[in-house]
């Protein structure tokens, strides 16, 4: 029998899976300092298929125009299009995207969503103060004997966020710790998650650790309690399949450029009788219905309400088409493929001198590897990768109470994508092999 005619092993198949994927990414060809580039930062910014990028010029060379606002031709085909985009982002998170019963709010960023609800819990609280807001409203209203729950692998996004919620409410900020490896101890959610608890803010899965939240003890305990439960998304979408539906969140974030999605763009999921109850965060253009000088306005439905002024449309366009993108390579696929880059990236832990923070096996995280090299500045680090077309990210990662956590200020963090294969892990830990040598003279 040949060879052509063999069936191919697991691994050949998998090889010729990301090099298809790779093919889609122009960024993927270059060289970097005369090496082919190795890019391994996509928790920080995922590259973009071809697919997405085409979108942006397509939109200005044929559709560009307000949307909801004309009636011309153009205004017209560009809010179908731009409904169509926030459909595909319901459908990549199963959320409802049936007219009238929308789920998702664009943003400018998962930043922006956070503090959207920040926000606009916080306006419910002034208005439960001075008695101003509606009785559904009141749900959101935080004070002084009310409690906010964080956890210690937290992005900044949701820390700030919410500890300024806190303050400006009076409201106590609690937070979940975390097991030595960096794991969120889930398990404890009884006893940190009160009757005085009104909102759970947590990642799903650590931009630090990579390690993926039990959620679910944490959702139904604060559930019990009638509080709110926020996720970060962000570090989950682009890796896992999700389910809004079946992990009960309330509300949720994420962003569209570390999903292959253009930058500028990001999400806010809420259950639909919760955004109907939540006060606006942002005012101005075309989040009202009607507007007097004389009396207060009356806003539009969500997700209208939450989308004043000029939408990011060809943002949100690309993202819908990323969203497409991703599911017809399969979600499952790609949950697959990071499992297989990720047991591969966890082999720097057998270089001498690392140590990485986080979980050391595989179960029940993602593609993103954060490690120290003992005795070298992770700046130093990430330069010596750099200077052989390695694309780390360097430095505390926006979550600095998880690097205290591992008695560091700053780390490394190579973090994988559909497009990473194993040969990509493979120069990444023989060039690690190399730092301690070339900086410190020591042999491994």
């Amino acid at each position: 029998m040949t060879v052509s005619n063999q069936q191919a092993s697991p691994h050949t198949q998998a090889d010729q899976w990301v090099s298809s994927v790779r093919a889609q990414f122009p960024i993927l060809q270059q060289k970097i300092h005369g090496h082919a580039l190795d890019y391994l930062d996509t928790a920080a910014t995922s590259q973009k298929p071809k697919r997405v990028i085409a979108a942006d010029p397509e939109f200005y060379s044929t559709i560009n125009a307000g949307v909801h606002r004309g009636t011309h031709e153009l205004a017209v085909r560009s809010t179908l299009a731009f409904e169509q985009a926030r459909r595909r982002i319901a459908h990549l998170v199963n959320a409802d995207a049936r007219e009238g019963h929308e789920e998702i709010v664009f943003t400018q960023g998962a930043t922006s969503a956070l503090n959207l609800l920040a926000t606009s819990f916080g306006n419910a609280s002034l208005d439960a103060q001075h008695h101003t807001g509606s009785e559904a409203e009141k749900r959101f209203a935080l004070g002084p004997g009310d409690e906010i729950v964080v956890s210690m692998a937290e992005h900044h996004s949701v820390l700030l966020s919410f500890q300024e919620l806190a303050r400006r409410t009076g409201a106590t900020l609690k937070w979940f710790n975390v097991s030595k490896d960096g794991r969120i101890l889930s398990d404890t959610a009884d006893s940190v998650i009160t009757p005085h608890t009104k909102v759970v803010a947590i990642t799903d899965v650590s931009n630090v650790t990579g390690a993926i939240t039990n959620v679910k003890p944490i959702i139904t305990r604060a559930h019990e309690v009638g509080a709110l439960v926020v996720l970060d998304l962000c570090q989950a979408v682009p890796h896992l399949p999700i389910d809004v539906k079946a992990l009960d969140c309330d509300f949720a974030a994420w962003s569209g450029h570390k999903m292959y999605g253009p930058t500028g763009i990001g999400f806010l999921y809420g259950k639909r009788e919760l955004l109907d109850a939540l006060p606006p965060a942002q005012f101005g253009g075309e989040m009202v219905n009607l507007a007097w000088l004389d009396q207060p306005a009356q806003y539009m439905d969500p997700p209208y309400r939450f989308e004043a002024g000029t939408q990011p449309v060809a943002q949100a366009i690309g993202a819908g088409i990323a969203a497409q993108w991703m599911e017809s390579l399969g979600l499952k696929a790609i949950a697959e493929h990071e499992h297989q880059i990720t047991t591969e990236l966890l082999k720097l832990a057998g270089v001498p001198g690392v140590r990485i923070l986080g979980p050391l096996d595989a179960v029940q995280r993602v593609g993103t590897v954060s490690f120290e090299v003992d005795g070298v500045h992770p700046h130093d680090v990430g330069q010596f990768l750099d200077a052989q077309g390695i694309a780390i990210r360097t430095g505390h990662h926006c979550a600095q109470p998880i690097h205290r956590h591992f008695g560091v200020f700053a780390s490394n963090r190579a973090s994988a994508g559909v497009y990473t294969s194993v040969d990509d892990v493979d120069r990444l830990i023989d060039a690690v092999a190399q730092i301690r040598p070339y900086f410190l003279g020591t042999r491994n």
